[in-house]
């Protein structure tokens, strides 16, 4: 499949890195998959049979933040060319503390970790190096997995669900819609050499048909995990937690009353660059419609 690669500049005396992020978060609710941002602007990846340009001109027409103004232009990424332009430009290894590092195959290895994670990311989000996934993949190297059940929704190069499996969770499944991802997050999944991860293709509404789960991990964006919490409800034991991620402290609310809408409470949440990760609990005993 092929790609557009679109670079946005903006003239603004608001921070670069500010505007970046909430460009991320808008232009994901229109289409595109992938962002990599730097001191100048932000680099968006978006299917060729998914750019839609009025879209994106009203996106940015209707930016949240008045008064910027934006500049971009696009090239086409060829399928094969992807792991090359990562390798040049963007993926660098990921270390959380002497808990995790995360490097692509062409990366040298590193020692003094207790987790090692291969990822080849093609165009599937999710390598670490955003502050969302930062943030889930902290909260899971706190956790406490072993023999559990969990789910990993929109798990892009399912960095999070080979994490689960290292930390020796006994039942995983992953989920992502788009087909890139499902695709390499099975090709990541044979690169750490992980045999209890079950890949599928599609959204929420498989989640009726895979049975129950201690964990659930969603990081995704904020109108979709807003729409599919009545989804992820039903699939968690008592007891069990539902960690969500993919939006800003200012979208807690929003995410909380939804939460207790279905039987779930905000227990807690995690900050990095404005970007948030909440974890909630079912309520044991709470029978939700």
């Amino acid at each position: 499949m092929d790609y557009y690669e679109i670079s946005f500049r903006y003239e603004s005396s608001i921070e670069t890195d500010t505007i970046s992020d909430i460009l991320a978060s808008e232009l994901g609710n229109t289409g595109f998959e992938s962002f990599t941002s730097n001191e100048k602007g932000l680099t968006a990846y978006i299917a060729v049979d998914k750019y839609d340009k009025e879209i994106l001109n009203d996106c940015l027409e209707n930016f949240p933040i008045p008064g910027i103004i934006f500049h971009h232009e696009q090239k086409l990424i060829a399928d094969c060319n992807w792991n090359e332009e990562w390798e040049k430009n963007y993926f660098r290894p990921i270390r959380i503390g002497n808990e995790c590092i995360i490097r692509a195959s062409f990366h040298p290895e590193e020692n003094g970790f207790r987790h090692h994670i291969i990822i080849d990311p093609r165009m599937a989000f999710g390598t670490g190096n955003h502050a969302t996934t930062y943030l889930m993949l902290c909260e899971m190297l706190t956790s406490d997995l072993q023999g559990k059940e969990l789910l990993d929704m929109g798990c892009g190069t399912a960095v999070l669900a080979i994490l689960a499996a290292k930390k020796e969770a006994s039942r995983i499944i992953a989920v992502d819609i788009d087909e890139w991802a499902y695709n390499n997050a099975i090709e990541n999944c044979r690169l750490n050499h992980v045999e209890n991860i079950r890949v599928e293709q599609g959204d929420a509404k498989l989640i009726k048909d895979l049975g129950t789960f201690d964990y659930i991990f969603a990081n995704i964006n904020r109108n979709i995990l807003l729409e599919d919490i009545k989804h992820y409800e039903p699939a968690l034991k008592p007891g069990g937690s539902l960690f969500m991620s993919g939006f800003y402290k200012d979208d807690i609310p929003a995410i909380e009353k939804e939460c207790d809408n279905h039987g779930l409470s905000l227990l807690s949440f995690t900050e990095k660059d404005n970007w948030v990760a909440v974890k909630t609990v079912k309520n044991t005993g709470t029978d939700i419609p």
